[in-house]
């Protein structure tokens, strides 16, 4: 790293201009826009049992395949359309979490027809404002919390799939519901 390079948090790999790119513009982003938390909700399920890199690699093909994110779109994904993503390489394969993502869309509109939109459901957990920890390196990084515990936990109740609650810290993070950014990171103060 030159002496040029911000100082990043220690799990950014320097040599993936891509990862770079995710951890300084998005990573830890307050997010309020109800398809980009969609967007978010499916890729973290996609992301269970792999690498984060795996799916941010594939994500523009989710776009594509998963209709841009639209909720409504995705709750209508049949069978045919199903076995078309199912043989499509660009998106993770997995076929319980091609019907997690349909299934979720749902449940997804049911939160905002119910709280008028999902950022004001999801938000709520927090108490509309970012958690602000306070991690010096990766052995202070968390996996879960009480606020992912209960956030699962209602999301469960709701029928959504793929959302326990390693994977729903995992999207707190990524949507700015937490900031995790290391307390040397140049990030954590923007």
């Amino acid at each position: 790293m030159n002496s040029k390079e911000p100082k990043r948090c220690p799990w950014v790999d320097l040599t993936k201009p891509d990862y770079v790119a995710y951890h300084d513009k998005e990573w830890g982003v307050p997010v309020h826009d109800d398809r980009v938390m969609f967007e978010f909700l499916t890729l973290e399920a996609a992301q269970a049992g792999l690498s984060w890199y795996t799916v941010l690699r594939k994500r523009e093909n989710y776009r594509k395949l998963f209709a841009g994110f639209d909720p409504r779109k995705v709750a209508k994904f049949d069978a045919a359309k199903v076995e078309k993503l199912m043989a499509d390489p660009g998106i993770i394969r997995n076929r319980a979490k091609i019907l997690a993502a349909i299934n979720n869309a749902a449940r997804f509109q049911e939160v905002q027809k119910e709280f008028g939109t999902f950022d004001a459901y999801i938000w709520g957990f927090v108490g509309g404002k970012p958690i602000l920890n306070r991690p010096k390196g990766l052995k202070d990084f968390q996996a879960t919390s009480p606020e992912s515990d209960a956030l699962s936990k209602d999301l469960k109740k709701r029928g959504f799939k793929f959302v326990g609650s390693t994977i729903i810290y995992a999207h707190m993070q990524a949507t700015g519901m937490v900031n995790d950014h290391t307390l040397d990171c140049f990030r954590r103060r923007k």
